[in-house]
């Protein structure tokens, strides 16, 4: 069975922008599978790969400290990329090993204590959610949980009039795009009523950085965070946050390091004053140059462009997604997103999953334990999610609408 899509040649100018032949000729994973899997992790370039192992074979050869000390103007272009890639400055830019560490030491630094508020959206990832509620119950923040509008978005004046009664110091723990379906938050709406009320926002942008075409200062945002694997199309175990300049300005240090910090006295320190005084001395130099490949990578390819085709790309699973029966599209309405999410009728996601894979087609199946606040709420156990990137064409859309029906009249049969 082949799923057709009315207008199929209708693309977009932009859409049509990305050349898909040579995203898949650098990609090697693209060979002998459809992999949809771009939320969880993507697949890494050629590039990507060289990087990561020329530099190994450098510190294999003189060692790692003598490795890195040669990279330093290599790993400043990585500081460099980075706030280009979000319209920051370099120095607004730290690097970790991953988005919930970036989290976590934004929120240690900021110190919220009793009598602080933190406003957050249903759409909140498990970790970012945990970390919340931890500070609620062992710090007395007063936590806040957004309710839905009738798109499924952060209903604005829900949050305005929690702003408005918020007590003590006031952060918004914002998310752009969740792991739990195609939603795209109105980051731009809620950093100006953050902005309004002399609330911080810190953004969660994992899902969004490397997906859609980001600039801090239009998202009025104090802090964002992402992660390397994902729509960067980096290594696992990188992350990277901005941090607005005087943010941190006379809270001091949290956990100060060698690498933010200078011990200048018995009892006396410095801190850096830029994002950097919250990074740590270790970190893999090799991971954070294939990051930096990934990056620039972003950058020629053009993030308007990537946007557009993977908002079209996801626009055109959806329809033909929905021509299927027995399959429920289980995203919001505001869901202008290359991240798609579904169910179907009769048979559990994990097990859709599973078969998909076994024809070489990678989805994963997302739990309401990753995402309580928002398929716990909808009262969804889980979700198939099919998350394509650039070097996904329209012959691994048709093989992986095809699969889905086919397993769909196998749960109808059953």
């Amino acid at each position: 069975m082949t799923i057709g899509l009315e207008g199929e040649t209708a693309v977009t100018p932009r859409a049509a922008a990305i050349d898909v032949a040579a995203e898949r000729a650098r990609t090697a994973g693209t060979a002998g599978r459809h992999y949809f899997n771009a939320a969880g992790a993507s697949l890494v370039s050629d590039g990507v790969l060289a990087a990561m192992i020329g530099h190994l074979r450098l510190e294999q050869r003189i060692g790692g400290y003598e490795a890195a000390n040669l990279m330093v103007d290599e790993v400043a272009a990585v500081y460099a990329a980075a706030a280009t890639l979000l319209g920051a400055a370099p120095n607004e830019i730290a690097f970790f090993d991953s988005a919930t560490t970036g989290l976590r030491a934004v929120f240690d630094a900021l110190r919220l204590g009793e009598g602080d508020t933190i406003i957050a959206p249903r759409s909140s990832y498990v970790s970012q959610a945990l970390r919340l509620l931890a500070m609620r119950r062992y710090d007395g923040v007063r936590l806040v949980i957004i309710p839905t509008d009738e798109t499924g978005a952060m209903d604005l004046q829900a949050l305005e009039a929690a702003l408005v009664s918020a007590r003590g110091r006031t952060v918004i723990s914002s998310v752009h795009i969740p792991t739990s379906s195609g939603l795209v938050e109105p980051v731009v709406a809620i950093g100006a009523l953050a902005r309004r009320y002399g609330a911080l926002t810190v953004l969660d942008a994992t899902q969004s950085v490397g997906h859609l075409d980001i600039d801090v200062s239009l998202l009025d945002c104090d802090a964002l965070v992402t992660t390397g694997r994902k729509y960067l199309r980096g290594p696992r175990g990188t992350g990277l946050l901005y941090l607005r300049t005087g943010v941190l300005s006379g809270l001091g240090g949290w956990a100060p390091d060698v690498r933010g910090s200078m011990w200048t006295s018995a009892e006396e320190w410095t801190m850096d004053g830029t994002a950097r005084q919250l990074e740590t001395w270790e970190a893999s130099v090799a991971s954070r140059l294939g990051l930096g490949v990934a990056m620039r990578e972003a950058l020629e390819r053009g993030m308007v462009a990537t946007e557009s085709y993977l908002v079209d790309y996801g626009t055109r699973l959806r329809e033909g997604l929905a021509m299927i029966d027995g399959v429920e599209i289980t995203d919001p309405l505001a869901s202008p997103s290359g991240l798609v999410t579904f169910t179907v009728e009769g048979i559990a996601s994990k097990q859709v999953s599973a078969q998909l894979r076994e024809a070489s087609i990678d989805s994963i199946s997302v739990p309401a334990s990753h995402a309580q606040w928002d398929l716990g709420t909808r009262g969804l156990a889980s979700v198939v999610r099919v998350s394509p990137h650039v070097y996904n064409d329209v012959d691994d859309r048709d093989v992986l609408l095809e699969r889905v029906a086919h397993i769909a009249t196998g749960a109808a049969t059953r």
